[in-house]
């Protein structure tokens, strides 16, 4: 069995008995739960831009079907006659 060098017992102590491996351990512990917690925030919040997205696209959408029925609406309306401006025919007849 080969033997370790002199002075590696003092480099690498047993891992109970060393504070800074305790110390490292529970900074990784710590570090592995807030990961798990960014992950879930992560899918939340991926959740909500999907939603939020489903709903911007409906809204489109309507918008685009509303501008369609008004388009709809304006070409069926009479044309206006040059130079009589806003007023309709009887309205200027009633001041004549």
């Amino acid at each position: 069995m080969p033997r370790a060098p002199a002075g590696a017992a003092r480099l690498c102590p047993a891992m109970p008995d060393n504070p800074l491996i305790d110390q490292i351990s529970e900074r990784v512990e710590r570090l592995l739960l807030r990961h798990g917690e960014l992950l879930r925030t992560n899918e939340l919040l991926a959740g909500q831009v999907r939603q939020l997205t489903h709903e911007r696209d409906s809204l489109k959408s309507r918008l685009l079907a509303a501008r369609a029925r008004i388009d709809a609406l304006i070409d069926r309306l009479p044309p206006a006659h040059a130079g009589e401006g806003e007023n309709p025919p009887a309205a200027r007849e009633g001041r004549a």
